[in-house]
């Protein structure tokens, strides 16, 4: 997979405890294209429920999680069976490994079908994640807005996302904010999102 001059317009988002930075332009616009409509018409999508306050709830959205390394990965009081990863997922996670310099082995497949699909606030904290994680975000399709907020100061950044764009989240960030992905009442078409994560396991380092 190849991606345009990377680093020329990347960006820091968050002004202290922890990293997010912002590659606009990762992936190219027609490449980025080809990449939705593979990966959409490839995964097989699910909708799980998540578990909140003792109630199962349908996911606001469809995803799927990938891996090679068989581990199951739990949030929300969701356990998500793994699928093996495609060649063009790994393509992907090559690419942004290159980029951040980290080492991945999981994605989880995010579809966004429309403005009411949504993420609320969480961090990306599960153990599975390592004590200090790098994820790297990688959006298709339509722009989405994306808010972090600092879990003590209450500060906010926000941000869009866009079409063949790379978010990598590092250092503290999963510790010290939450981030989300709203609902919007604005028209908007589907979006993919590829969360890139390296889990552990009791057998790895």
């Amino acid at each position: 997979m190849s991606t345009p001059s990377l680093f020329s317009d990347k960006r820091e988002l968050l002004p202290f405890d922890g990293s997010a930075f912002l590659i606009p332009r990762f992936i190219a616009p027609v490449e980025s294209t080809k990449l939705f409509a593979k990966i959409y018409e490839e995964t097989p999508w699910e909708m799980p429920e998540m578990v909140m306050f003792g109630k199962k709830y349908p996911q606001a959205g469809l995803s799927t999680w990938f891996t090679n390394t068989n581990v199951s990965y739990v949030y929300s009081g969701i356990a998500r069976t793994p699928h093996i990863m495609t060649l063009l997922l790994t393509d992907v996670m090559n690419a942004c490994a290159l980029a951040t310099d980290a080492e991945y082995n999981s994605v989880l497949v995010n579809l966004y079908r429309d403005g009411n699909d949504s993420v609320s606030w969480h961090s990306d904290n599960e153990e599975i994640n390592g004590s200090e994680p790098t994820i790297a975000s990688v959006s298709l399709g339509e722009t989405r807005r994306f808010d972090l907020r600092h879990k003590d100061s209450g500060e906010t950044v926000r941000v869009d996302l866009e079409d063949g764009s790379l978010l990598v989240m590092s250092g503290l960030s999963q510790h010290c904010w939450v981030h989300q992905i709203a609902k919007t009442k604005t028209k908007v078409g589907p979006r993919i999102n590829l969360t890139f994560r390296r889990v552990v396991t009791s057998q790895q380092p």
